[in-house]
């Protein structure tokens, strides 16, 4: 049945009312930025399909740790967002049991250092963060035991952020998706875009044409292909990341726990492998150990190399972590932008595409925000944040 809906065409309200014969917004992505957009979308009031080529939260969704920072961020326009996705990410957990269904803590994070320099370096940071809003305890040596009794006795000092929390992140698209009571198609690769003119009206897919009044790319890693499919240039590349996974322990790690050098990997450009300690306890019991990055393509052979680096990081922190035996270990593909920030909001070269893609490894953090500020988008309504920084038009074209 043919609705009619009032939708954003670039950066101000559109005054033409569009017939939609099939669905409102078609979302490209079945991961947690995707499923936070349907979410948000739906709870708008439009009618959303997702369509995702893979299951939903196969991509990287579902090789991410599940990480909610806003402690390693510096201010700018990506920490505005994370505290603003803190605090949806905590009102939906509020929500109906969301939080146990997702198993979203509150638990905190805590940053050490191993020297005074580190110390000072963490301090400087927080001083800056805490003028955007964020919450920080400075942590001497003395007090880190009563954080972290396993942690070495050596460390110089840290920072804990009581913002910082955790979700599992196949769950909580999974969860997302089911509460928007979207139309999700799997399996469906996206091979193009409808156009009437120069707006973008829906998408041609392997299993058929589905029309829209908007298509939201939330491909994550891939965006920068789908985007290209609308004549769209936005530089996404994949930044590899490997997790190792412990086996189920009692209770051992209390807060999230990474070393002061992450927060620099993390806004590092370089190419070449990197990694700093990210170690984490699970409702399940086992541990993660994170975080290595580098750009190899979308190469997925298990690099031996970077999993032995994981682990004696991990153990130079937590010593006990030397007897404890790892299961597994799985890599996934962070969206990488040259600049460090993800893309949302409406495409200006392409009219009725609006992207959701491009945030790294900070993708399910930002998720909530990132989609209510696409349904904020979508509706027309005043967006909660600045997209300037996050504009999809921002890059220089490729040559």
């Amino acid at each position: 049945m043919s609705r009619v809906r009032r939708l954003l065409c670039v950066h101000g309200q559109c005054d033409i009312l569009l017939p939609v014969s099939s669905t409102d917004v078609v979302i490209v992505g079945g991961g947690v930025v995707g499923a936070a957009c349907a979410y948000y979308a739906a709870r708008a009031g439009l009618s959303v399909t997702v369509v995702e080529r893979g299951a939903v939260a196969g991509g990287t969704t579902g090789a991410g740790e599940g990480n909610l920072l806003v402690s390693d961020k510096e201010p700018g326009p990506e920490l505005d967002l994370a505290l603003h996705s803190s605090a949806l990410w905590a009102e939906l957990a509020a929500q109906d049991g969301l939080g146990a269904a997702f198993e979203y803590e509150a638990k905190g994070g805590l940053v050490v250092a191993e020297t005074e320099e580190g110390v000072a370096g963490l301090a400087e940071l927080a001083a800056r963060q805490r003028a955007a809003g964020v919450d920080t305890d400075s942590v001497p040596a003395a007090d880190l035991p009563g954080y972290e009794p396993q942690l070495a006795p050596d460390l110089a000092g840290g920072m804990f952020y009581p913002q910082d929390a955790q979700v599992q992140p196949m769950l909580a698209a999974a969860h997302l998706l089911r509460a928007s009571k979207a139309e999700v198609r799997t399996g469906v690769t996206v091979t193009g875009m409808l156009r009437a003119g120069d707006r973008v009206t829906g998408v041609r897919t392997d299993r058929g044409d589905l029309a829209a009044g908007a298509v939201v790319n939330a491909a994550g890693t891939w965006g920068g292909e789908v985007a290209a499919l609308a004549g769209a240039h936005v530089p996404i590349l994949p930044r590899r990341g490997f997790i190792l996974v412990t086996e189920p322990l009692p209770p051992l790690i209390r807060h999230k726990v990474y070393a002061a050098e992450y927060v620099a990997n993390v806004a590092s450009d370089d190419e070449g492998l990197e990694s700093s300690a990210v170690v984490e306890g699970t409702p399940s019991g086992t541990i993660l150990i994170g975080a290595s990055r580098e750009r190899v393509g979308f190469d997925r052979t298990m690099s031996l190399p970077a999993l032995r680096r994981l682990a004696r990081q991990a153990i130079r922190l937590f010593p006990v972590l030397g007897d404890v035996a790892a299961i597994r270990a799985y890599c996934g593909f962070r969206p990488y932008c040259p600049d460090h920030l993800p893309v949302i909001g409406p495409d200006p070269r392409a009219e009725g595409l609006i992207h959701a893609c491009g945030h790294e490894g900070a993708g399910i953090g930002l998720a909530t925000a990132t989609g209510h500020l696409i349904a904020q988008s979508l509706t027309g309504a005043r967006p909660d944040l600045d997209l300037g920084p996050f504009r999809p038009d921002r890059f220089p074209e490729a040559v």
